[in-house]
C-alpha cells in the first residue's frame, strides 16, 4: 500500500506533528512527537531521529508501528498510520533533519557532536484519513 496524495500533504506541512507509536520490549506502548515527511514517489512516511533513542531500538526489535497526525484547523479526521519499518538508513539523514528544522524552526539543523542521525522509512499497512 502507498501513502494517499492526501496522508503526504498532511505530513509535510510545517505546522503538524506526528506521533510515532512503537512497542516496548515487555509489550506496553512508547510514543513519541516527531517532525515528518514523505516520500510521495515511494509512498513511504518518513521520520528522522538519532540512533540510540528509545524508538530506534524498539523498531530494531520490532519494527511494526503507528503514526498518527492531524492538521491544526482541523482535529477531526486525523491521520493514522500503521505499518512498517522498512528501512533505517544514515543516507541523507543529516540532509533530511536540516531540510526538516528548515520548515519547522525557518534555521538550519544545529548538528549535535557525535550524534548519527537516523531516517525512517515506514511502508504503510494501513491508513485511515475518514
Amino acid at each position: 500500500m502507498e501513502l494517499p496524495n492526501e496522508a503526504v500533504g498532511i505530513l509535510t506541512r510545517p505546522d503538524v506533528l506526528a506521533y510515532l507509536a512503537t512497542t516496548m520490549p515487555d509489550g506496553s506502548p512508547h510514543v513519541a512527537p516527531m517532525w515528518s515527511d514523505a516520500d510521495a514517489s515511494r509512498g513511504l512516511a518518513l521520520l528522522n531521529t538519532a540512533d540510540g533513542r528509545v524508538k530506534v531500538r524498539n523498531i530494531r526489535r520490532d519494527p511494526r508501528v503507528a503514526v498518527a497526525a492531524h492538521v491544526p484547523e482541523a482535529l477531526w479526521p486525523p491521520l493514522a498510520i500503521r505499518g512498517t519499518v522498512v528501512r533505517v538508513t544514515t543516507d541523507g539523514a543529516d540532509d533530511h533533519i536540516d531540510a526538516l528544522a528548515r520548515r519547522y524552526t525557518g534555521h538550519p539543523w544545529e548538528p549535535t557532536p557525535g550524534q548519527v542521525r537516523l531516517i525512517l522509512e515506514i511502508s504503510p499497512s494501513h491508513v485511515r484519513l475518514d
